[in-house]
């Protein structure tokens, strides 16, 4: 019972630390101390608080050579920005699309897909997929609200279409294959973008939302696509090496790295040598943010697992029922609140050591899990309080966030859609591990 106390107590401590403004890695930091100085109260008397563990979870947060790939693919998304591939994305979706109804809105799914495969991040996406559509769809029409619902919404591609910075994570966190993730992803991806557009196309048939009817010349249409082909190279890198077996999906970050400097130096001739300096250090900024929450949740994780949090959640689960359908649904209701509160990255560290062992005795496969488990923690990046993606379009919008978080609810409703067609369809996600011949 004391047990059960003090991880409630922590729980809402870190919740209350970031709530107040608190960055998310001191919340997590200073809520792991706090959980040694309760542990210190278990422990015999003259111990000392064994504030060892510290630098100690610091370093095994962080000291696995697979998160080499998150700055690696940050840099690789950062080049391809800088070199101007997102207009040549957005100009390559805005082809595929064509003439269709609410053909902008629709391109701007399209556009987060293809930069799903670049980036691997939700926030990247939205912020360079929205600086760019959120003023054209404005411009040509959309009103405020259903441009940052769209954007916000789409950018969930991100991390579940491989390359993904979260499933990196997930898989240093419970030493899972990340290149089986990274191929589970595919389909989760696809279905995602696809439901999105069904929810536009719906709300169309409304709203009549602004259609274009210029016709592309055909010159034009070949220009395009060249431009378009030559940035979507690097995700096929990425997926062929991995499934080839030439390199790891930590050295497929270094050749993507590699690809886009010879896309953007070489062929595009769109960034220059004086531009790597500010490419490198906006790169440094965004790796050491997500490795120093990642290193301080690992802290948090270590007290909850001292004070036997999984062994608690463990028997929580269980005594309301042994099935794992009912649990994959008590599962995705804890992780969908969490979402809403806390950073993707922290949370997979924190909850996935405790969780995933409880799915694997009910027999559920740990690649399945991830990605019912990224795609829970994904959605979260739409709905405030914390919902980054949500700000990042309603900032670029000067839109109030309530007015952006009710437009957002259908395209929500639709990921939720999605993410209970993989929870309890497991063969969406292990169908292309198991082609590739991945042992899950």
């Amino acid at each position: 019972m004391i047990n059960v106390v003090s991880i409630l107590m922590l729980v809402v401590l870190i919740f209350v630390f970031i709530m107040i403004g608190v960055p998310v890695y001191a919340s997590l930091g200073v809520s792991g101390l706090i959980s040694l100085i309760m542990l210190q109260g278990k422990l015999a008397v003259g111990t000392g608080v064994p504030l060892l563990v510290i630098p100690q979870s610091i370093y095994s947060g962080i000291g696995y050579f697979p998160l080499l790939a998150i700055p690696f693919f940050i840099l690789a998304g950062e080049i391809m920005n800088r070199g101007g591939i997102t207009d040549r994305l957005i100009k390559f979706a805005l082809l595929i699309i064509g003439r269709m109804p609410a053909s902008l809105a629709q391109a701007n799914i399209v556009a987060s897909m293809f930069f799903g495969g670049i980036t691997g991040s939700a926030q990247a996406d939205t912020s360079c997929i929205g600086g760019v559509l959120i003023p054209a769809m404005e411009k040509e029409g959309y009103s405020k609200e259903f441009s940052v619902a769209v954007t916000a919404a789409s950018s969930t591609c991100g991390p579940i279409i491989p390359p993904s910075i979260m499933m990196v994570i997930f898989g240093v966190a419970v030493n899972a294959s990340v290149g089986a993730l990274f191929m589970g992803g595919l389909i989760p991806g696809i279905l995602i973008g696809l439901s999105e557009m069904a929810v536009v196309a719906i709300m169309d048939r409304k709203y009549h939302f602004p259609r274009r009817t210029e016709k592309m010349p055909r010159s034009e249409k070949i220009t395009v696509a060249l431009d378009g082909l030559l940035p979507l190279g690097m995700p096929l890198i990425i997926v062929g090496g991995i499934i080839g077996g030439v390199f790891t999906p930590t050295e497929a970050g270094a050749a993507s790295v590699v690809y886009s400097l010879f896309v953007s130096m070489a062929v595009l001739k769109t960034v220059k040598a004086k531009d790597l300096i500010p490419m490198l250090r906006h790169t440094a900024t965004l790796s050491a943010t997500t490795l120093m929450i990642i290193s301080c949740a690992k802290i948090i994780s270590y007290g909850l697992t001292a004070l036997q949090m999984p062994v608690l959640l463990g028997n929580l689960f269980m005594s309301i029922s042994d099935s794992p359908y009912v649990f994959l649904l008590l599962v995705n209701i804890l992780l969908l609140i969490m979402g809403m509160f806390m950073d993707g990255g922290a949370s997979v560290i924190i909850l996935a050591p405790i969780l995933t062992p409880i799915a694997m005795t009910l027999g559920i496969n740990p690649i399945h899990f991830g990605l019912v488990m990224v795609l829970n923690l994904v959605i979260g990046c739409g709905t405030p309080p914390l919902g980054l993606c949500l700000y990042i379009a309603c900032g670029i919008a000067k839109l109030p966030v309530e007015r952006g978080a009710r437009a957002i609810l259908p395209f929500i409703a639709a990921e939720v859609v999605v993410l209970l067609l993989i929870t309890y369809l497991p063969e969406l996600v292990l169908f292309f591990p198991r082609l590739f011949g991945y042992v899950i």
